[in-house]
Protein backbone atom coordinates (compact mmCIF):
# COMPACT_ATOMS: atom_id res chain seq x y z
CA UNK A 1 0.00 0.00 0.00
CA UNK A 2 1.32 3.43 -0.98
CA UNK A 3 1.38 5.93 1.92
CA UNK A 4 3.54 8.77 0.63
CA UNK A 5 4.43 10.06 -2.81
CA UNK A 6 7.22 12.49 -3.52
CA UNK A 7 6.29 15.21 -6.01
CA UNK A 8 7.50 18.53 -7.32
CA UNK A 9 5.36 21.66 -7.48
CA UNK A 10 6.05 25.19 -8.65
CA UNK A 11 5.12 27.99 -6.26
CA UNK A 12 5.60 31.73 -6.52
CA UNK A 13 8.69 32.67 -4.51
CA UNK A 14 6.81 35.04 -2.16
CA UNK A 15 4.30 32.29 -1.33
CA UNK A 16 7.05 29.78 -0.58
CA UNK A 17 8.90 32.29 1.59
CA UNK A 18 5.71 33.12 3.49
CA UNK A 19 5.02 29.41 4.05
CA UNK A 20 8.57 28.86 5.32
CA UNK A 21 8.19 31.84 7.68
CA UNK A 22 4.95 30.40 9.05
CA UNK A 23 6.64 27.03 9.57
CA UNK A 24 9.47 28.66 11.53
CA UNK A 25 7.05 30.73 13.60
CA UNK A 26 4.99 27.63 14.44
CA UNK A 27 8.11 25.53 15.03
CA UNK A 28 7.11 22.98 12.46
CA UNK A 29 8.16 21.93 8.98
CA UNK A 30 7.29 23.32 5.58
CA UNK A 31 5.91 19.87 4.75
CA UNK A 32 3.52 20.04 7.72
CA UNK A 33 2.34 23.52 6.72
CA UNK A 34 1.70 22.46 3.14
CA UNK A 35 -0.07 19.25 4.21
CA UNK A 36 -2.30 21.17 6.61
CA UNK A 37 -3.16 23.81 4.00
CA UNK A 38 -3.90 21.19 1.36
CA UNK A 39 -6.08 19.12 3.69
CA UNK A 40 -7.98 22.25 4.75
CA UNK A 41 -8.53 23.25 1.13
CA UNK A 42 -9.71 19.77 0.12
CA UNK A 43 -12.20 19.55 2.97
CA UNK A 44 -13.37 23.17 2.55
CA UNK A 45 -17.03 23.41 1.72
CA UNK A 46 -18.61 26.09 -0.39
CA UNK A 47 -19.85 29.10 1.54
CA UNK A 48 -23.11 27.93 3.07
CA UNK A 49 -26.30 29.74 2.20
CA UNK A 50 -27.61 32.05 4.93
CA UNK A 51 -30.46 29.63 5.63
CA UNK A 52 -27.81 27.04 6.53
CA UNK A 53 -26.10 29.40 8.98
CA UNK A 54 -29.02 31.20 10.60
CA UNK A 55 -32.32 30.19 12.06
CA UNK A 56 -35.16 32.33 13.35
CA UNK A 57 -35.63 32.23 17.12
CA UNK A 58 -38.87 32.54 19.10
CA UNK A 59 -38.63 36.36 18.90
CA UNK A 60 -38.33 36.34 15.10
CA UNK A 61 -34.64 37.29 15.17
CA UNK A 62 -32.03 35.50 13.08
CA UNK A 63 -29.51 33.65 15.23
CA UNK A 64 -26.55 31.47 14.32
CA UNK A 65 -27.28 27.78 14.25
CA UNK A 66 -25.28 25.61 16.60
CA UNK A 67 -22.36 23.97 14.89
CA UNK A 68 -21.45 20.36 15.43
CA UNK A 69 -18.01 21.17 16.76
CA UNK A 70 -16.29 20.43 20.03
CA UNK A 71 -16.64 23.08 22.69
CA UNK A 72 -13.59 25.27 23.18
CA UNK A 73 -12.87 26.31 26.75
CA UNK A 74 -10.69 29.06 28.18
CA UNK A 75 -8.42 26.41 29.67
CA UNK A 76 -7.87 24.94 26.21
CA UNK A 77 -7.00 28.37 24.81
CA UNK A 78 -4.56 29.17 27.63
CA UNK A 79 -2.89 25.77 27.23
CA UNK A 80 -2.45 26.38 23.50
CA UNK A 81 -1.09 29.87 24.17
CA UNK A 82 1.49 28.39 26.55
CA UNK A 83 2.49 25.81 23.95
CA UNK A 84 2.98 28.58 21.38
CA UNK A 85 4.73 30.90 23.87
CA UNK A 86 2.16 33.63 23.32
Amino acid sequence: MLTHIKTTIELPAPLLLAAKAVAVKRRTTLKAILEHALRREITFQETPAPRDIFEINQYDFPVLKRRKAPQVTSAMIYRKMEEEDL
